[in-house]
């Protein structure tokens, strides 16, 4: 048996085969491998009896679903019109600047990974982000270079 198999089978007999136990489970693969491979939605389909379609749908409908490897640090930028508004570009290019990638990308030593996300719900303190399940808000190009060297550091 894999280490998939093994957390998959593990997770399923934490939360259960109903369908609604799906997401937790899919959270929890995530939890542990930072995305959820096509080999563990077919290994959670065959566990709960649903099919792989189902799952696969499931996993790609939620933005914080990763369906492919990450970095270790996933920054998620908000790119609501309020956060554009207070100047999410200019935060958006610093974050490329300092990283040395585009948006979508991973760094090569797989650190870091860029992303956009949709609201993060600090309209009131824009522009944000999130780096894992740290939000950052009142954004500033300094700040951010700041921030992206607390990480580097770490």
């Amino acid at each position: 048996m894999t280490d998939i198999q093994e957390l998959v089978t593990g997770l399923v007999e934490k939360h259960g085969r109903k369908r609604e136990k799906l997401l937790p489970i899919l959270q929890g693969v995530i939890e542990k491998e930072r995305s959820v491979s096509d080999f563990a939605m077919v290994e959670i389909a065959k566990q709960m009896g649903i099919s792989a379609a189902d799952v696969y749908g499931t996993a790609t409908f939620y933005s914080f679903m990763d369906t492919e490897p990450r970095g270790e640090y996933v920054i998620r930028i908000c790119k609501t019109i309020t956060c554009f508004m207070k100047g999410k570009n200019q935060i958006l290019l610093a974050l490329e600047d300092a990283l040395k990638i585009k948006l979508g990308e991973t760094t090569p030593d797989r650190k870091f990974t860029l992303l956009e996300t949709n609201c993060l719900g600090w309209c009131h303190k824009a522009p944000a982000m999130l780096i894992n399940d740290e939000i950052y808000t009142d954004l500033t190009i300094e700040k951010v270079h700041e921030i992206i060297v607390e990480y580097k550091n770490k």
